[in-house]
């Protein structure tokens, strides 16, 4: 086993993609777009999920971003495949992206804060069971610092002769904007010890990305970039969602403060909307791998820090359905709340982490009667959701959640609606109809800061928003 520069330069015919998920999946799509050349194969254990990629049935893809299905119908069966057999796909590949899913830890040392690697060292082991021929072996999951020598540890122990050599590529996707992320990304980040194995990789981002923004790191330093990247943005959300509650007990108002300190070149605008809390598989994931890595060299001061963002966003969810409660004459029992968005933001059916299944617990906690629509998520993921947080028994929970596939039906004898999620269309819907159809005194509680109070208020709503 050799871990130096490949004796020659490796030349990329096929890729192996192992994860059909929500990294994998748009991430093999754009570059086999680019590269018509490379015949990529998506692999997963989950027979399900490749059914679906490979289904004519468009709308039923696993993963919704705007402009994903487009491509996909232009070139999958032609270069871009899905597959589940993972060890044909390796064998046949000379790089293979480990695109698996990363959670935090539920169990043992690190518990509910370092990242659970099982599923990484599960590829690396079937990595180095399968391959008979040289890889490059790229990480594509946000992983924490020094996993690629985790990696490189099981790859060099095959005893089978063959070259492997690491690479982190970190992906900055924001969901629901993913595709044109990867069309025109800020950056494209490659870190690892061999220049040849680098270079291989650059010319394949190279087809549409501009040399300039294809940086080379070493491993750690890319590793720590991805994990620093989500911890600055959520440390603005929960900057913004911190002074929302002292606009709330004075007369500011968070919408005019967030745009004025944006327009200062310095902080510039970019999230800084105050809302009921960020979500999303990586920011919280993120920030405790942060934290955790600080506390495991004894950097208490650095990891009590950045510990502080997730701490306010926890607040930030906990306020909003605390103010509810309050508002509703300290009882919910009983009452009809409706959920408007399930989803931790729009333009995606990812509900991973969403401010709406920890608002949501806490009302039920409270014996409400929550009804919810979103217009991509179905139900079962929304009963999925709740039942992962072993709050109750999932015969409750299906007790207590009803889904609607009508907006109007959702609301209809709500006490309350509750919005959770920014999708375009909840501004556009006949509010006086959901209003007349609603308990009286009607209330809407936007935790997305999306509808015009004032029109609000004239047709009859209570209504109130975050930070005003």
């Amino acid at each position: 086993m050799v871990l130096g520069k490949f004796t020659k330069e490796m030349i990329v015919n096929k890729i192996c993609c192992i994860g059909a998920g929500y990294v994998g999946g748009p991430t093999m799509a754009v570059i086999a777009k680019n590269n018509p050349n490379i015949k990529i194969t998506i692999v997963d254990i989950n027979q399900k999920r490749i059914a679906d990629w490979n289904d004519k049935d468009l709308s039923k893809l696993p993963i919704y971003e705007p402009g994903l299905s487009q491509i996909v119908e232009k070139i999958r069966d032609k270069n871009l495949f899905f597959s589940t057999e993972i060890d044909k796909a390796i064998n046949e590949s000379e790089m293979i992206f480990i695109s698996v899913n990363t959670p935090t830890k539920t169990y043992g040392k690190g518990k509910g804060m370092a990242a659970d690697l099982k599923y990484v060292e599960l590829c690396a082991r079937k990595i180095a069971e399968v391959a008979k021929t040289d890889k490059i072996v790229v990480e594509k999951s946000t992983l924490p610092v020094r996993t690629a020598e985790a990696i490189k540890s099981i790859l060099h122990n095959t005893g089978n002769g063959i070259n492997f050599h690491i690479l982190s590529n970190p992906e900055f996707l924001a969901e629901g904007t993913a595709i044109n992320d990867l069309l025109n990304p800020d950056r494209v980040l490659i870190g690892g010890e061999s220049e040849t194995a680098i270079e291989s990789l650059a010319n394949i981002y190279a087809s549409w990305v501009p040399q300039e923004k294809i940086l080379r790191t070493n491993l750690w330093s890319s590793e720590l970039s991805k994990l620093t990247a989500n911890a600055f943005l959520a440390q603005r959300v929960s900057s913004i969602n911190s002074i929302s509650e002292l606009c709330e007990h004075t007369e500011a108002n968070v919408n005019e403060v967030a745009k004025a300190i944006g327009m200062d070149s310095r902080i510039g605008p970019k999230f800084l909307k105050a809302s009921v809390g960020f979500g999303g598989s990586c920011f919280q994931k993120d920030i405790l791998n942060l934290v955790y890595i600080a506390r495991s060299y004894n950097l208490n001061e650095v990891a009590d820090y950045w510990e502080q963002v997730i701490i306010m966003n926890d607040h930030q969810k906990r306020r909003f359905s605390d103010r509810l409660i309050k508002t509703l004459y300290n009882t919910v029992s009983g009452k009809k709340i409706a959920f408007l968005g399930w989803a931790f933001k729009k333009d995606t059916n990812d509900t991973r982490e969403s401010a709406a299944i920890y608002v949501a617990d806490h009302l039920l906690n409270e014996q409400a009667k929550i009804s919810v629509y979103d217009p991509k998520v179905a139900e079962e993921k929304i009963l999925n959701d709740l039942n992962y947080l072993n709050t109750r028994t999932e015969e409750e929970n299906e007790n207590g959640v009803s889904y609607l596939s009508s907006p109007y039906e959702a609301t209809k004898d709500a006490h309350a609606i509750a919005i959770m999620t920014e999708w375009d269309e909840f501004k556009d819907y006949d509010w006086e109809q959901i209003y007349s159809q609603m308990k009286k005194p009607a209330f809407i509680f936007d935790g997305r800061n999306i509808l015009d109070k004032n029109k609000m208020n004239t047709i009859g709503f209570e209504y109130y928003s975050i930070g005003q």
